[in-house]
């Protein structure tokens, strides 16, 4: 079995991301993936519910945001959302197989899908439309508007009186539109309210350039600087660097599907790297342009395999070699599974 065995893990946090908001999952296809990923020992499933493309989250005081911003996604497909029944589906599903969600609704950028349906969040003279591509960094709630932070409150309070896990992730990535000032006072704030409800604010790296309270876990991706400055702050850290975590990006040259902003990342990447003194590790899989759970499956596995012993064996017990062997004779099982995964030349499969 994948991971190699030990008694205890090596890191408490170890996740898998799934993009639902640039294209939407279905209730069936998220299970199937928990199916697959909870046999390799991950404990976290991180839910990136919102996004310019589309709102996949029911919120009752919020109405528009699932059936108005629920109705897009990228390319132009029908979009989706989870009401909020089969959301608590969702996390009694995953805490059966040993897995907790971590619902992520990303402000205040990333936004442009909770614009569409309510304009008055907007900074002044944005026009809000359905957006089916995939640009960042253009959206943005008002941070000082004061109905912004009603909004804030309302979602994070219902995602979690729907969560009975301690997470909750805010996002706070590619925020262009406004000062720093701002950003700064809206994160702050934002985290506020996550406590207010009795859950820990985790947020990607930006959010280290704020204040941080040492309960606040901060998500690693491109700056190790600012992973730095978020452990000085005495804030935990995930470790999620994209030229080895972002499972997204293309394999090598032949791969048709994803992105490479951050390189390739073959299955020795994915394996061969010392995540160093954090919380944990978690690959993502943001979906510009995964638009099937195949698709999902073909850019996680096996790299999320290689991920998996990164996440659980201690580093002088890691080897690829023994890694590589190990996984070539793990094929026959992932194809009784039915995984649409890539056959890597690096492995030399069974």
């Amino acid at each position: 079995m994948i991971p190699k065995e030990g008694a205890e893990p090596r890191y408490e946090w170890r996740g898998v991301m799934l993009d639902v908001a640039r294209h939407f999952l279905p209730v069936a296809d998220v299970k199937r993936f928990v199916d697959v990923v909870a046999r390799y020992r991950l404990n976290r499933l991180h839910l990136h519910l919102s996004d310019d493309q589309g709102w996949r989250i029911e919120i009752r005081s919020w109405p528009r945001l699932s059936e108005v911003g629920g109705a897009s996604e990228v390319g132009g497909g029908p979009g989706g959302f989870y009401t909020q029944d089969e959301y608590a589906e969702l996390v009694a599903y995953a805490a059966e197989h040993g897995m907790v969600v971590v619902p992520e609704i990303d402000v205040p950028g990333h936004v442009n899908a909770a614009l569409v349906a309510y304009p008055e969040l907007a900074l002044p003279g944005y026009d809000a439309k359905p957006y089916t591509g995939t640009d960042v960094g253009f959206s943005t709630l008002d941070p000082k508007n004061d109905r912004v932070y009603d909004f804030v409150d309302d979602v994070v309070r219902e995602l979690a009186e729907l969560t009975p896990d301690p997470y909750l992730h805010i996002g706070g990535d590619e925020v262009f539109k406004i000062p720093a000032e701002e950003y700064m006072r809206f994160v702050e704030r934002a985290c506020e309210i996550v406590r207010s409800h009795g859950k820990r604010p985790i947020g990607w790296e930006e959010i280290a350039k704020t204040r941080l309270h040492p309960d606040t876990i901060v998500q690693h991706w491109k700056e190790p600087e600012l992973a730095a400055r978020a452990a000085e702050q005495g804030a935990s850290v995930i470790m999620s660097p994209g030229s080895r975590t972002y499972f997204d990006h293309k394999y090598d040259d032949t791969t048709k599907l994803g992105t490479q902003w951050a390189g390739h990342i073959g299955v020795r990447d994915a394996y061969d790297w010392d995540p160093g003194d954090a919380l944990g590790v978690e690959g993502t899989l943001w979906s510009e342009t995964l638009a099937s759970l195949s698709d999902v499956e073909f850019m996680a596995f096996p790299r999320l395999l290689a991920l998996a012993e990164v996440a659980w064996t201690p580093q002088r017990d890691r080897d690829w070699e023994d890694f590589r062997a190990r996984l070539a004779a793990h094929g026959p099982e992932l194809d009784e599974l039915g995984v649409n995964y890539f056959r890597s030349p690096e492995i030399g499969w069974a």
